[in-house]
């Protein structure tokens, strides 16, 4: 049975209808998923970004079997690689430390061995052995160079040698010195290398003349500071202890009073300066007389005879001015 042209038409249309309705779902539902796709890609760019933007995370917990000085040393060194101008970790510090002790002991010389192989045990020399063994005194005075770790303990054991007089005990911290240093050591080290490459490519006789003489002062510049550089490392590797030994025969030295204060201290202060001002000007008197008296004895003498002189010559020329007054001017003539 055959439909009528409108029927078909109808049909026709609604089923394109059908197919553009189920095309524009199938688009619209790319457009959903391709959406919810660049959120999401969005959102884990956000969190990257946001991670690298982030401070590093903080250190992991120290381990129950790590070491102390472990955490110590990697906190020192994160501190300093993070901040340039962080304080410096005590352990990496450069330290001079200074001690002298002295110790009553009843054999000077007995003790200075034991002193001798005990600092040799702690891993250090001797610097100086001096001993003074007169009747009646015998003191030994010895210096020590110990390794700076072994420095406290090492005074201790030399205290115990007998009874201990007076300790003192000094520390300097030449850090500074010792990064200064290094840094102008790098620098002139790279200067002197700079002089040696232009030396050789030199040509003319004048240039390498030129270039040497700079290149010898450079170098001379870089060597004394290499020097200093292990001077610098001697002493913060090596302590110095002075030790003094007194033996039983020699006496204590005297404590310091401590100073005055008041009207009469300043009475006692003045009378001793008044004192010594009239001690000194005698002093120059008595040093300053003998030439005095040489000096002028004689001058005296040529003075009071050039008075006398002086006076014989008005007394001789007054005469012969009156003789020659009273004298007629005629007389010759008349007679």
């Amino acid at each position: 049975m055959s439909h009528p042209p409108v029927c078909r038409n109808r049909r026709a249309g609604a089923r394109r209808q059908t197919r553009m309705t189920r095309t524009t779902a199938v688009l619209l539902s790319l457009g959903v998923v391709l959406t919810a796709g660049l959120t999401g890609c969005s959102q884990a760019t956000s969190r990257t970004s946001a991670g690298n933007a982030a401070p590093a995370p903080a250190r992991a917990p120290v381990q129950d079997n790590a070491k102390p000085e472990d955490a110590k040393a990697g906190v020192a060194g994160g501190a300093v690689a993070g901040k340039p101008n962080a304080p410096i970790a005590t352990a990496q510090r450069s330290i001079v430390y200074r001690g002298s002790i002295t110790v009553r002991v009843t054999d000077v010389n007995a003790k200075a061995a034991e002193l001798t192989s005990l600092a040799i045990g702690a891993g250090g020399l001797i610097g100086g052995d001096e001993r003074q063994m007169d009747a009646g005194r015998s003191v030994a005075t010895l210096t020590l160079r110990i390794p700076a770790a072994q420095f406290t303990s090492t005074l201790n054991d030399i205290g115990k040698l007998g009874t201990e007089q007076s300790r003192k005990v000094s520390a300097e911290d030449v850090t500074a010195q010792v990064i200064d240093l290094d840094a102008r050591i790098r620098s002139q080290q790279a200067s002197v290398d700079r002089v040696r490459a232009l030396l050789a490519r030199a040509q003319s006789i004048a240039d390498i003349t030129s270039i040497e003489s700079e290149l010898a002062r450079r170098e001379a510049d870089l060597e004394s500071m290499q020097a200093q550089q292990r001077d610098l490392a001697d002493l913060t590797t090596l302590s110095t202890i002075a030790v003094t030994l007194l033996g039983p025969d020699v006496a204590a030295a005297p404590k310091p009073r401590p100073a005055d204060s008041g009207f009469v201290a300043g009475l006692k202060a003045g009378w001793k300066a008044f004192s010594a001002s009239v001690s000194v000007l005698l002093t120059v008197l008595g040093a300053v007389l003998p030439f005095a008296v040489a000096i002028g004895v004689p001058l005296w003498a040529l003075t009071l005879w050039l008075r006398r002189r002086t006076r014989l010559q008005l007394t001789a020329s007054t005469a012969t001015a009156l003789s020659s007054a009273t004298t007629p001017p005629n007389a010759g003539s008349a007679t």
